[in-house]
């Protein structure tokens, strides 16, 4: 493998802990104990805050499900940097390095998604100072060290790219000889006070346990819900509602004030799993 295939950790000692023994155990409390058997799910929403914050509510989805040997981790693009003429950026080869190790890229995956939709395209640089895919790695290398990634992070997030994303994932997918999870990662309201971010958020999560991905949107766009991860999550919903699923469900649901003691202006986070 290339040194230019590994992506190297770029929040490690802000967003969790550079030193390995320290992130192991942050991502061991998160995680906390089992408390049913993990099952197999479709897609699942997760956020991607420093794991201080949001590392609980990730850690609740995280530990209810079976991983798969593929997992697609799907992610807003934070810092604008786009190289992809359709606007989602995949990670294609390699690996993606934290303090715990590397997640391999399922490369063969993402070459398939690549033919399949013309939207996605390898795109290194949209993804070298992001961190909303780096943040959930610690999680599956401590669960699943072995399990693959296909990082895309997504530069828009209108209704026709989403379903015509998610179009593409479902049928590689359903084609696909093994299980193959769809993370998105999101937080919900930004910097609002605690009960203005929990009435908007409702009515986001709303729509999110619906499976509509499309209506998601719509609230997020009417209501102003400032929840960055909209269109990675539209799509993981679309595609698990074309992969069987019925359902979806708010498995936790919290905010930063939590930690901090503020809950004047606060981050709030959602965990989801779908069914």
């Amino acid at each position: 493998m290339s040194d230019a295939d590994v992506r190297r950790a770029a929040v490690a000692g802000s967003f969790y802990p550079r030193d390995p023994d320290a992130l192991r155990r942050l991502v061991l409390e998160c995680l906390g104990p089992e408390q049913e058997p993990p099952r197999r799910a479709p897609a699942a929403i997760v956020p991607h805050a420093g794991l201080v914050y949001s590392g609980r509510c990730a850690g609740t989805v995280l530990r209810r499900l079976t991983l798969p040997p593929t997992v697609v981790v799907l992610a807003p693009n934070h810092t604008g940097l786009l190289g992809a003429p359709g606007g989602a950026s995949v990670w294609g080869r390699g690996a993606f390095a934290t303090p715990l190790g590397r997640s391999p890229v399922a490369a063969t995956f993402a070459a398939a998604l690549i033919e399949r939709c013309a939207l996605v395209a390898h795109d290194p640089e949209a993804h070298r100072a992001e961190h909303a895919v780096e943040v959930e790695l610690p999680f599956l290398q401590v669960l699943a060290p072995a399990t693959a990634i296909v990082p895309i992070v997504l530069a828009w997030d209108d209704w026709p790219r989403c379903r015509t994303l998610a179009e593409a994932l479902s049928e590689v997918i359903r084609g696909w000889p093994d299980d193959v999870l769809v993370l998105a990662s999101s937080d919900m309201t930004h910097y609002e006070s605690a009960a203005s971010a929990a009435r908007k958020d409702r009515l986001a999560l709303s729509a999110v346990e619906r499976l509509d991905g499309e209506a998601l949107l719509e609230v997020c766009r009417r209501e102003r819900v400032t929840m960055c991860g909209r269109a990675a999550a539209a799509v993981a919903l679309e595609t698990a509602r074309r992969l069987g699923a019925t359902h979806a469900a708010v498995v936790d649901y919290r905010h930063s004030g939590m930690v901090t003691g503020d809950d004047a202006r606060v981050v709030a986070y959602a965990g989801v799993v779908t069914g």
